[in-house]
């Protein structure tokens, strides 16, 4: 494989990583908001 396929590639998994980390933050805040929200 030439060196701008595998540049492609890992800059396509650091993308992905960092909207996985963004959307699992997200979902964490929703679930917390959730369990505050059910005690009160």
């Amino acid at each position: 494989m030439s060196e701008t396929v595998m540049q492609a590639l890992e800059m396509l998994v650091q993308g992905m990583s960092g909207i996985f980390v963004v959307l699992g933050l997200i979902a964490l805040m929703v679930v917390l908001l959730r369990k505050w929200g059910g005690k009160r």
